[in-house]
């Protein structure tokens, strides 16, 4: 299944993707697509509802966040090797783990606007993996049947903040917009191997970044057997799990970051694609 959230920004409503491309309502049969929502069960018994049978959404809705009320928004540095060759930096020996300020999360195509003081900020296309079952001390075989499902991310990021201020890399990944995730949430049963998706970003129609989830260092179950022995994870937590090459900070001699005006466009197999405009701060 594919899983929606449409409507204005924090009045979304629940839905599905019917099989050509409507967006069909669930609100009759659940709050929201968050938490208990995600379990195999409850997953399950939207798999067994009529698409036919939901009402119609009209027209052309906003679609939101696809996952809602989202407990902790955890990144994956440096994890593909190719990215990590452009970078210039090592391969970590472990995953390199962060957090992304929850209120950073939006629509898939609600537009990135620049924080204040910025003149680094860069792209990243990632994969994202939604947490449907509570995961403590799982092994990495056991991994997948904790994930409801995956999505598009862009790992937004303000170099700057990120990487010449003091501190973590937390401040330059979470300003408001820095987190679009969409447009859907794809059920784990679609996708047949997360290590085999390719991807892609254009900015301004020119092809940025072109990867594959193959090159990934520590692949999902890894990471999510990895994460589980630090922290419990809980259905409704993201996963983000790095960026192949292209990113603007790896352009040489001289990188190239987004300013007003800018148009992205990114997409993951199987998963949908996102637009995004680039607007000066409010």
């Amino acid at each position: 299944m594919k899983l929606v959230r449409y409507g204005p920004a924090g009045s979304e409503r629940p839905g599905l993707v019917d099989a050509d491309g409507r967006v069909r309502d669930l609100s009759a049969h659940v709050d929201d697509v968050a938490g208990a929502v995600l379990s195999d069960e409850a997953l399950a018994r939207i798999a067994a509802l009529d698409p036919a049978s939901l009402p119609l959404v009209a027209g052309d809705p906003r679609l939101g966040p696809c996952v809602g009320h989202v407990g902790k928004f955890i990144c994956i540095g440096l994890n593909y090797s190719d990215h990590a060759a452009e970078a210039g930096l090592a391969v970590p020996p472990e995953p390199i783990v962060f957090m992304k300020a929850t209120s950073a999360i939006c629509g898939p195509d609600d537009g990135i606007e620049l924080p204040r003081g910025s003149s680094a900020t860069d792209w990243e296309v990632e994969l994202a993996v939604v947490i449907g079952r509570h995961a403590k001390y799982v092994s990495e075989a056991d991994a997948l049947s904790h994930v409801a499902g995956y999505c598009v991310a862009n790992d937004v990021s303000e170099r700057d903040f990120q990487t010449k201020r003091a501190g973590q890399w937390t401040k330059g990944k979470s300003a408001d917009t820095f987190g679009p995730l969409g447009p859907w949430l794809v059920t784990r049963d679609e996708v047949a191997d997360p290590q085999a998706l390719s991807m892609y970003l254009d900015l301004n129609g020119k092809r940025m970044q072109s990867g594959s989830t193959a090159t990934m260092i520590y692949g999902v179950a890894h990471v999510i057997s990895y994460l589980s022995q630090m922290m419990s994870l809980h259905p409704g937590d993201v996963i983000s799990t790095g960026t192949p090459p292209g990113v603007g900070m790896g352009i040489k001699p001289d990188p190239v970051y987004l300013k007003a005006g800018d148009r992205l466009e990114l997409g993951i197999e199987g998963l949908g694609i996102q637009r995004q405009s680039v607007r000066a701060a409010g």
